[in-house]
């Protein structure tokens, strides 16, 4: 039997905030375009846990805990000619883009800012913390993921 796996993602406040997926209670994870990233969120199983990152933001950081509702299916954004999103050499019968249904579990007491990431030994090794990484989707040890729920509770 599968070991549920923790994952970090990362998401813009000013554009989806761990206020709307509490709002929501659950989301279609859409719009992540590099294929690496990608990847890991086809890798994303029912029941694993997500730390939700607010990024391009003052400060960045962990905010909040989701996990995975329904596996991986193709992203809707990726056919939609209006949106920011649209892949036009992708098709229903080729989709290139997927997302799997991320469910709000909770709000973090406090932010865990990204200065505060790094600065924790609990934390090395951590993908997030590595020179050159900027991917929105990243692998947590769990290990990891308990130290940074620590952090903010």
């Amino acid at each position: 039997m599968r070991r549920m796996a923790h994952w970090l993602v990362k998401t813009e406040p000013d554009v989806y905030s761990i206020d709307d997926l509490s709002r929501d209670r659950d989301t279609d994870w859409t719009g992540v375009r590099n294929y690496q990233a990608r990847n890991f969120l086809k890798e994303m199983a029912v029941s694993d846990r997500v730390l939700i990152y607010h990024s391009n933001a003052e400060p960045s950081g962990v905010v909040g805990i989701g996990s995975i509702a329904a596996k991986a299916a193709p992203d809707k954004t990726q056919f939609e000619r209006s949106s920011e999103y649209f892949d036009p050499k992708a098709t229903k019968d080729l989709p290139r883009w997927f997302c799997p249904k991320v469910r709000f579990v909770k709000k973090l007491r406090r932010l865990v800012p990204l200065e505060e990431l790094r600065r924790s030994k609990e934390l090395a090794g951590l993908l997030l913390l590595q020179p050159g990484t900027r991917l929105s989707v990243i692998p947590v040890s769990e290990k990891h993921f308990k130290a940074i729920v620590a952090l903010g509770s």
